[in-house]
């Protein structure tokens, strides 16, 4: 998760305490989070049903997840520029009105490319909202009461993840997959309302366009995306052998290149790349990389499992992925006492050193595994996110100057995102590599011959009346074998690559005692 430093207001201080209008526009910048990170996950559980409606395979149904995630990264750095340029009620207002056309234009979908394009669109506009919404609690909140639209927001930004699977798999099993999308439109309407009433005009300041790193942003895009393409598509176009991943790491190394050069050429840069190389924040940033494969990782494979394995339907696999919001939310009380008395440094490790235990659970799953095996990891998965998110927020803040606050936000939230990303294209990579080679080795084991396995098919075949009724029911098992034994390596990657950066919190400084609750996203 990431953070938003408060940011004093370029209209004026606060009044002493918020009026009506301050209140709504904080409930319209809550709302308008709540319904951006719900739809990154709303789609998780009922993604069986929507690949085959769409005509996806499991491999590329990863997209529909992993397009969002990639356009969030692109946005949210640029968020604050566009604010600036056109004013945060019009920026959000223009926001609102496209997320809500991209989620008309996901819930008819009638193919992959069509779901992936509106996707994206949802990402680069849903992704402007979480930001804005933090900025909102800064500017109209007085700071005697910013702790309550913090407070807010924190609990938004938890439960709008856990709750998507859980609302996508009812909407799919009671109504229709295409609703999960539909129900973005009264949402919507309401939101456009409480902005119109809570938000002051701002004049745009569309001189802001000549100082823009187009550079930047153009480097940003090609670097992100066809690192994204690159990944999700290596395992299944046969790496480079492929004209496309080619094309696609060209795109990328280019992209990147371009990025880089901004940074010393550009009067502003669209990212802050040099944060990176402070040693605190650079720690931060790689352990907030850790945090984004464990959370969208496990909300991603875990409904996968359900799917495929146990045969759960998508709003059951959404009641257990909501298991881990459970902690969190009973923890978040607590945490202004914790990050007071507690060592950041304590508290990460505890909370990274949980979040690898929760995966290390899921990492023996068996044929006849089913969500109550996940109820313990995803109960300890909850306390770890809740620790490590919010403390990992709390030293992004305190590891730059003033000034870097708004840059070191939108890069720390765009390294979360990253991993997300990171995790579903490994995900993909996995389920095919992992699969094949578990196929062959059980495959390797059983010998034709062998007086056993003549037994079974001898047996099955006697059972039902065919001599060959048992081969193709080895098969299928061997399948399914196979298959668990790949989400074992699934969930045993993500608990080696949590403990790996643990030891980065030796590099992080104590928090003040006096600092302030910050935001996390």
């Amino acid at each position: 998760m990431a953070t938003a430093a408060a940011v004093p207001s370029k209209q004026g201080s606060p009044p002493a305490r918020a009026d009506l209008g301050a209140w709504l526009a904080v409930a319209a910048g809550t709302l308008g989070a709540l319904m951006a990170t719900l739809d990154i996950s709303i789609v998780n559980s009922a993604l069986p049903t929507i690949q085959g409606e769409i005509g996806a395979s499991g491999t590329e149904g990863t997209w529909v997840a992993t397009a969002y995630l990639v356009a969030e990264i692109i946005i949210i750095p640029l968020s604050a520029w566009l604010e600036r340029l056109l004013g945060l009620r019009k920026f959000l207002l223009i926001a609102v009105t496209l997320f809500t056309g991209f989620s008309v234009l996901c819930g008819f979908s009638t193919s992959l490319g069509m779901m992936i394009a509106g996707r994206v669109g949802q990402g680069f506009t849903g992704g402007a909202m979480i930001p804005t919404a933090q900025t909102i609690i800064a500017q109209r909140l007085p700071p005697n009461q910013q702790s309550i639209g913090t407070a807010m927001f924190g609990v938004v930004a938890i439960l709008g993840p856990l709750i998507g699977p859980l609302v996508g798999g009812w909407l799919a099993e009671n109504v229709s997959w295409h609703y999960a999308f539909f129900l973005n439109v009264p949402i919507s309407v309401l939101l456009i309302v409480l902005l119109l009433v809570g938000l002051p005009h701002q004049k745009a300041k569309l001189s802001l366009l000549r100082e823009a790193d187009w550079l930047g942003i153009l480097g940003l895009a090609m670097g992100m995306g066809g690192l994204t393409v690159f990944l999700e598509e290596g395992t299944r176009e046969e790496w480079f052998a492929s004209g496309l991943i080619q094309q696609m790491a060209l795109v990328s190394l280019i992209g990147f290149i371009l990025l880089i050069y901004a940074q010393f050429t550009a009067r502003r840069p669209v990212i802050k790349l040099a944060l990176l190389l402070d040693r605190q924040f650079g720690s931060l940033a790689v352990m907030g990389i850790a945090l984004g494969v464990v959370l969208y990782g496990t909300s991603y494979a875990i409904p996968q499992f359900l799917s495929s394995v146990a045969d759960y339907n998508a709003l059951q696999s959404g009641k257990v992925v909501l298991l881990s919001g459970i902690p969190s939310i009973l923890m978040m009380p607590l945490v202004p006492t914790l990050i007071r008395r507690v060592d950041i440094r304590v508290a990460v490790a505890f909370g990274m050193a949980v979040m690898a235990l929760s995966a290390w659970f899921d990492t023996g799953l068996t044929l006849v595994s089913d969500g109550g095996d996940f109820t313990p990891s995803q109960l300890l998965r909850g306390v770890g996110q809740i620790m490590a998110m919010l403390f990992l927020s709390q030293g992004v803040v305190q590891s730059v100057a003033t000034e870097d606050a708004g840059d070191a936000s939108g890069l720390f939230n765009a390294m979360r995102n990253l991993g997300g990303s990171f995790a579903l294209a490994a995900i993909s990579i996995l389920q095919q590599s992992r699969n094949w080679l578990h196929t062959r080795r059980i495959e390797e084991t059983m010998n034709a011959n062998a007086p056993a396995v003549q037994s079974y098919v001898k047996g099955v075949g006697q059972a039902l009346g065919s001599p060959d009724a048992g081969i193709p029911l080895i098969g299928q098992q061997i399948q399914a074998q196979a298959l668990v034994m790949t989400y074992n390596d699934i969930f045993f990657v993500m608990a080696i690559v949590t403990a790996a950066v643990i030891p980065l919190v030796l590099f992080l400084h104590p928090l003040p005692k006096d600092a302030e609750m910050a935001a996390a996203h």
